[in-house]
């Protein structure tokens, strides 16, 4: 959390004046106070949605966005291989089956790697939006409708990014967003549903509340139109979040500064480029995401870097469980319980994916997390201090 002050303290101490810190009923105790509402509504008018939706986390809301969206036991859903491993979690729990596709240098699926990875049994795409930047929506949109496949973004990592003038999130029939620690915004743990669609929204009301309908004020007398489970977010963690949602557009203007200004020293060394944003103007700039030439100049660096005391992310080789080289639970189906392969059949051998896109790319990303409260002095000690350990590395023989 980089902003933290009066401002969430006011809205935390709203909920815990009244004592109610469950997001539905009890009006006669709770002076009006519904924060849940407030940050779902302070959302949708962030990102432009007709509908929001606030869920328990991140993950949740992309469970939730899938199950609203329709897609279940046994669908086929073509998924990323670099993505937080929620979003493969999120399609196993509702019952459908991950096909993994290949990405292209905007580190997220490309319109090729899904057009390639479709079967009679696809039902749609979980597109994932990789670390602050966005798809090339143009070429993926065009897949998605020859094919009439439901699309749902996973935009946790990329809440106020947008493409051409579209928020990532908003393209497909639901979208979700991350709230969790070490997202742009934060309530702690939370995550936002949104939608365009009113059934959608209605679904994933009930959905996530064991079916309730929220229609009255007493909860005992509230009917179930569908099954669900308990993903509801607190007061307490709403009130967080309604007010590091309108701290994201300054956030999002100082995080661009900072990217610009790394850029612009590391792009002129040699070797040295970065992942494809399809829309400058939309980037969230969260991360900085540079590519060296191959995955040994990139082990170099990291090295470099690590000695030089500066973090730098490279998921091809660490275990931080967002590219598939980490995922042996998941290549072999390592579970407490069944899961919906043992039913249905893999639709893939996970052990053995063609996703050579995935492992070029990822293979020379370091990755960068941009933060909006630093100075421009500390920006360029930064820039110094990584270009210095990119040039030390790539004058090393592989």
């Amino acid at each position: 959390m980089e902003f933290f002050g009066d401002a969430e303290r006011k809205e935390i101490n709203d909920v815990l004046e009244t004592g109610i810190l469950f997001r539905y009923n009890h009006e006669a105790l709770r002076n009006d106070i519904y924060k849940a509402r407030e940050f779902e509504a302070e959302v949708a008018k962030l990102v432009g949605a007709k509908y929001a939706h606030a869920v328990s986390s991140g993950s949740t809301a992309a469970l939730v966005a899938m199950a609203a969206a329709g897609i279940g036991a046994g669908d086929e859903v073509i998924v990323p291989p670099f993505t937080y491993i929620a979003t493969i979690e999120a399609v196993l729990m509702i019952g459908a089956l991950p096909v993994f596709a290949d990405i292209d240098d905007t580190l997220c699926l490309s319109a090729e790697g899904i057009r390639n990875a479709i079967t009679p049994k696809t039902k749609g795409v979980c597109l994932v939006h990789m670390c602050g930047q966005m798809a090339d929506m143009d070429a993926i949109m065009q897949v998605i409708n020859e094919h009439n496949l439901v699309l749902v973004e996973d935009a946790g990592q990329a809440m106020g990014a947008s493409y051409k003038g579209i928020c990532t999130g908003l393209f497909g029939k639901t979208g979700a967003y991350s709230f969790d620690f070490f997202k742009i915004a934060t309530a702690g743990e939370g995550g936002i549903m949104v939608t365009n669609d009113e059934t959608a929204y209605k679904h994933a009301d009930s959905y996530s509340d064991h079916g309730h309908d929220h229609i009255g004020s007493n909860r005992g007398m509230e009917q179930h139109p569908i099954l669900g489970f308990n993903y509801r977010i607190s007061e307490l963690h709403a009130a967080v979040g309604l007010v590091q949602t309108r701290r994201v557009p300054e956030i999002i203007e100082k995080n661009n500064v900072h990217k610009k200004q790394l850029m612009a020293t590391l792009g002129e060394i040699p070797g040295v480029s970065f992942a494809r944003i399809p829309d400058a103007d939309g980037d969230s700039a969260t991360f900085l995401n540079m590519l060296l030439p191959d995955t040994e100049s990139a082990a170099r660096v990291v090295t470099e870097l690590n000695a030089a005391g500066v973090g730098g992310f490279n998921y091809w080789y660490t275990n931080m469980y967002h590219f598939i080289n980490q995922w042996d639970h998941i290549k072999q189906m390592r579970t407490a319980s069944a899961l919906p392969i043992e039913k249905f059949g893999a639709p893939q051998d996970y052990s053995n994916l063609d996703v050579p896109g995935a492992q070029q790319t990822i293979g020379r990303l370091i990755s960068f997390g941009v933060r909006a409260t630093w100075t421009s002095e500390e920006v360029a000690a930064l820039a110094e201090k990584i270009g210095a350990a990119v040039t030390k590395a790539m004058s090393v023989e592989a």
